[in-house]
């Protein structure tokens, strides 16, 4: 599956609204840790084994977005499950992490 730029345009249809679990990184293209953590959502969008849509909202962008979901600080991951945030992380977080939490909600 292709990760996916959401704007606040799309971001109901893309996330709250999609069935499956969906996992959304609040990045900005200057942030060094946001760089370091799309590399792990490409590493997780590879691995056939995790079944997972990867949504990605640059903050600078979509301001209102990162309002709306409190992000104070980036790289923000939510998972969402059916809509509904699950899990939230601040910071670079560990693959294991996220296919853990993931695990969780089957």
């Amino acid at each position: 599956m292709a990760i996916v730029n959401a704007t606040e345009n799309d971001f109901d249809k893309e996330v709250l609204q999609y069935d499956k679990p969906v996992l959304v990184d609040f990045w900005a293209p200057w942030c060094g840790p946001c760089r370091n953590f799309g590399k792990i959502c490409e590493d997780i969008d590879a691995d056939a084994s995790v079944n997972l849509k990867i949504v990605k909202v640059n903050v600078d962008d979509e301001m209102d977005l990162a309002t709306k979901f409190d992000v104070s600080g980036i790289p923000a991951i939510f998972l969402f499950n059916k809509g509904e945030i699950a899990e939230r992380w601040m910071g670079v977080t560990p693959k294991n992490v996220i296919v853990e939490a993931l695990g969780k909600l089957n």
